[in-house]
């Protein structure tokens, strides 16, 4: 209790024993721990960094670019000659001088990090120099070192202050006025090595030129393209290590300048250094010295070290920071692995701030030395971070509430939703978008022609696209989403013109009256802030809407591929040899059939009427004249035109692969960065230019896109306006309201999950969203599109995740050997204004877009939905199923759930999946939406299945106040009383540990 109380440094009362008890056992603990570190000499390196890294700083730590110089000779010369460069990997210079190696992952060897730890205890450690020039540098590291001898620090400044060599320099090849310089200056800088304690020579030359190196950048410095992989703020770390003959022990100095200051020609790039650490010694351990520099470059690019040495106080922070280093190290045994073996970047680093974290408070006692996984949780037992939508769906309880803060929310972003969409990138996201919108306006624009008699059709679905899309790009709270027609609604549109035409009710009236119906109900879901029942969307839901649309985009594709080969067949029998025998002949119609066909032509063309059709050369007509004057075409290669299903074919997989290889072109080996990632971002448009081409180079005539020419409604007796009354009885106005209430849970949960989707936090959106806004704005579309009868349209999933996958952005200054970080999409409003403006000129545009053939539309189709697939779990797990277990992906979950869960769980998706598509194959497809809202259900009760472990990896747990704790106990072998007793215990600890780290021994 005595050393306890002398420690604290005043005496504490206690009411409680047990306290007493159990903070003098934490404490005695504690002194173990400490005498165990030398003694006392040196705090643990987990309590240094602790404090070190919990400081407040508003500043974050620069990017540190490290350089790594050794003594060479060159001639008669001494010069410094760069050997290595950090970014965020190590870059070696090769043998041959000429060229920078592979960036790789630095391996370094144990000993050198124990020599380099030695090199700090025993070695010159200056913090926050004052420093404006090298020379000046040096002449306080030499005062800070104690040299008395007036001759060896002259030797130290001469050799310390010789000119660097730099790799953006040709080394060797030198011309002869150089050469001719060098000798003449041969006695000005004489070479160290070849001086045998020689006083007096030393004296003579030294007096003549002590500062060989440049006080400001040269021109190869100022144009050196490398500064591109650097950061802006970023500042310098110089290595310097050579041997000379007049040490008798290393000279060993660690510099940490108080302001960032370009030292002349000393860095390669133009960076103004911050560090500086210098290792001279004695001759006969070159490649020792050499890899004590590798060790401390390596270490200043190491974030948890380099925040370390911009905060280090004393030397025995650094040293701390050493060894919190060798407590991540991982040894690899040296007969089990080639040391020559470059180590390939990993493609994902672990985040600093993630490794950080294991100095807080609650995780400090295990770390350092916490053997067998005691005291804290395992790799199994780490939970992901929690599902969370953001507070866009927070209930607010007001009327209104939810809207006034997406108004309030997106207000501020208004004008950088505008100029940021002016970018190259944009160009080819409306390209992208604008094929992907046409083609689907055409095709539901044709079926919807064929369920309803044309009353709706290809140039309505051109208006209502072009009007919906631009306008909720241009108000609502996600412009990334792109409104579209849907399967399900082209379902309820054929199932209400059937209903109409069968009970003698106007088809558009009725219709007029369900849009005006459901716009008001979005808007009583708009005001109550409906949307907060998203919250319970996990990614169980999302993925099994989301898989169903992109199946849906790729089946489509199929299946018209499929379409063309069965218009145009392909003659499978047919011989080359036998050609000869082919033929297709028309024959003239039965005299029996020939009469009417006469009357009907005389009287419908009285011009043909007087034409002796009996006269004609039926041999010599044409396919098309044939047909139309009641012939018929008989022989083997009548139907068959292979040519055209081939070419077909050709076009649609041609333009999928190709884009598929563009697409991943920026990751390519070849051509600069810039230039791969412009043709990945333009890989659609130039897959479809090139097939485009090849089918017009060909000259078949394949199916091309067929685009409205003239502008008025598809079918001739409607106008452009519905009138909403006099043609129903005044008691459908009233029953309308049943079926708008199952378009609103198909428009509600259409365009929320898809809103879900866009803003997952993957995407990294910073504008935020606004699902109250966006349904507002679908609400009013839809009955304005009901006024003009014109389509409805909600959020199209697969060309929304292909509108954000066209704009996704990476960083340009990335370090050698790192994979470009994803920053976030390009949030604006400009791209889809753009495609839809474009949709509704593109009746002008059909001189040109009848060229583009229809199967080149398919490939983007197929491409689109086998795109949206990409980066999904659930599709990850399908694949698990036909992988052994040593070939599969380190995926988190695998870690942490067993494969025969994983697998259960996978298949319970793919049974709802089935069931989904069952309904929306069949007349039940109206029913749609209530089976999204089934999947919520079903997602609640596998909390009965799995525990919430398990969910909380594969999937997300739902965000209920009071959650079902059918959880690991078993597992962590935890207690709720153990909890509170090591919460007892921890809080005494860290009373403890302060009172120690203040006032130690």
């Amino acid at each position: 209790m005595l050393l306890y109380v002398c420690v604290k440094g005043h005496f504490m009362v206690y009411s409680k024993r047990d306290k007493l008890t159990v903070m003098l056992k934490q404490y005695f603990k504690m002194v173990l721990q400490i005498l165990k570190m030398s003694f006392c000499q040196v705090s643990p390196a987990a309590e240094r960094l602790r404090y070190i890294l919990s400081e407040d700083d508003d500043m974050p730590t620069p990017t540190l670019f490290t350089e790594m110089d050794t003594l060479q000779r060159e001639g008669d010369e001494l010069e410094w000659k760069e050997s290595a460069r950090w970014v965020k990997f190590e870059e070696k210079v090769e043998e041959g001088g000429e060229r920078w190696s592979k960036p790789h992952v630095s391996t370094l060897s144990l000993h050198s990090l124990f020599e380099l730890r030695t090199c700090l205890q025993t070695g010159t450690v200056l913090l926050d120099l004052e420093g404006y020039s090298l020379p000046q540098i040096v002449g306080e590291i030499q005062i800070e070192e104690g040299m008395t001898s007036p001759d060896l620090r002259e030797k130290i400044s001469f050799v310390l202050l010789r000119r660097h060599r730099h790799q953006t320099k040709k080394p060797i090849h030198r011309s002869l006025a150089d050469i001719g310089k060098s000798s003449s200056s041969t006695s000005e800088y004489p070479c160290l090595c070849c001086v045998r304690s020689s006083r007096s020579r030393w004296t003579r030359t030294s007096s003549r030129s002590m500062n060989d190196i440049a006080d400001t950048p040269s021109t190869d410095q100022l144009k050196n393209k490398f500064m591109k992989k650097i950061p802006r703020d970023a500042e310098a770390s110089n290595v310097l290590v050579g041997e000379v003959d007049f040490l008798n022990k290393p000279f060993v100095a660690f510099v940490r300048l108080a302001q960032a200051t370009t030292l002349g020609g000393l860095t390669e790039v133009p960076v103004p250094t911050r560090f500086l650490f210098i290792l001279l010694g004695p001759q006969g351990r070159a490649k020792s010295y050499n890899e004590i520099g590798r060790a401390i470059a390596t270490l200043m690019v190491d974030d948890l070290f380099s925040d370390v040495a911009y905060k280090a106080r004393d030397r025995e922070d650094l040293i701390a920071g050493i060894d919190e280093f060798l407590d991540e190290v991982i040894v690899l045994p040296p007969g089990e692995w080639d040391p020559k073996i470059r180590i390939e970047p990993p493609k994902k680093v672990t985040s600093a701030d993630k490794r950080k974290s294991v100095f807080s408070l609650n995780e400090l006692g295990q770390m350092n030395g916490t053997a067998g996984g005691a005291g804290g949780l395992t790799e199994d037992e780490e939970m992901p971070a929690q599902h969370e939508l953001g507070e866009e769906l927070a209930f607010t309880g007001r009327f209104c509430g939810g809207l006034y803060l997406d108004i309030k929310r997106k207000l501020p972003w208004i004008p950088s939703d505008f100029y940021e969409g002016f970018h190259i990138q944009s160009i080819s996201a409306v390209l992208f978008i604008y094929l992907g919108c046409i083609t689907n306006a055409i095709t539901f624009g044709g079926l919807l022609g064929d369920a309803t008699d044309n009353y709706q059709g290809v140039m309505e679905s051109f208006l209502g696209t072009a009007l919906a899309g631009s306008v909720f790009c241009l108000f609502s709270g996600q412009p990334l989403i792109i409104l579209s027609s849907t399967g399900p609604i082209l379902i309820f549109e054929k199932l209400l013109f059937e209903f109409s035409k069968n009970n003698s009710i106007d088809y558009m009236e009725l219709r007029l009256w369900i849009g005006i119906h459901s716009c008001l109900q979005c808007f009583v879901l708009v005001a109550t802030d409906a949307s907060y029942i998203i919250k319970y969307m996990t990614r169980f839901t999302e993925e099994g809407f989301s898989s169903l649309i992109s199946f849906i985009f790729i089946s489509d594709a199929i299946k018209k591929m499929v379409g063309s080969f069965k218009y145009y067949p392909i003659n499978t029998d047919f011989k080359p040899d036998y050609v000869t025998t082919y033929k297709c002949e028309c024959l003239a119609p039965d005299p029996s059939e020939f009469t009417p066909w006469l009357r009907e032509t005389e009287g419908n063309c009285p011009a043909e009427g007087s034409l002796n059709v009996t006269a004609l050369d039926w041999s010599q007509l044409s396919k098309k004249e044939c047909l139309k004057y009641g012939g018929s075409l008989v022989g083997k290669s009548c139907k068959f035109v292979p040519d055209l299903a081939l070419m077909s074919f050709i076009l649609f997989f041609g333009t999928y692969s190709m884009t598929v290889s563009l697409k991943k072109f920026k990751f390519s080996r070849y051509f600069p960065t810039k230039l791969r990632k412009l043709i990945s971002d333009f890989s659609i448009f130039m897959s479809i230019m090139t097939f485009v081409g090849l089918d017009m180079l060909m000259g078949l005539k394949t199916p091309k896109l067929i685009v409205p020419t003239e502008f008025k409604p598809t079918r001739p007796d409607r106008g452009w306006l519905v009138m909403p009354f006099g043609k129903n009885p005044w008691w459908i106005y009233l029953a309308s309201f049943v079926p708008a209430l199952l378009v609103t849970i198909l428009i509600f949960m259409d365009q929320q999950i898809s809103a879900v989707i866009v803003n997952r936090k993957e995407n990294k959106l910073k504008k935020g969203c606004g699902y109250h806004l966006d349904l507002f704005w679908v609400g009013v579309l839809m009955a304005a599109c009901s006024f003009m009868g014109l389509p409805w349209y909600v959020a199209a999933t697969v060309i929304s995740i292909a509108h954000i996958d066209s704009l996704k952005m990476e960083s340009e200054s990335s370090a050698p050997g790192e994979q470009p970080q994803f920053l976030g999409v390009r949030e604006q409003r400009v791209t889809g204004i753009l495609v839809f403006a474009l949709t509704g000129v593109s009746i002008f545009l059909a001189p040109v877009l009848k060229f583009i053939p229809m199967p080149v539309l398919y490939g983007v189709f197929l491409y689109m939905g086998v795109a949206s697939l990409s980066g999904i779990q659930f599709w990850d797990r399908i694949k698990l199923y036909m992988m052994p277990s040593k070939h599969q992906p380190d995926y988190s979950y695998l870690r942490h759930v067993p494969l025969r869960r994983v697998h259960l769980f996978t298949l319970i998706q793919i049974m709802c999946l089935a069931v989904l598509w069952i309904l929306k194959s069949t007349f039940l497809a109206i029913i749609f939406p209530v089976m999204i809202l089934g999947l919520m259900v079903v997602r609640k009760m596998l909390d009965m299945v799995f525990s919430r472990h398990d969910l909380a990896w594969l999937d997300d747990l739902l965000p209920e106040k009071e959650k079902k704790k059918k959880d690991d106990d078993k597992k962590k072998g935890k207690g709720k009383e153990k909890e509170k007793k090591k919460s007892k215990a921890d809080d005494s600890e860290e009373e403890v540990r302060n009172s120690i780290f203040c006032c130690p021994l």
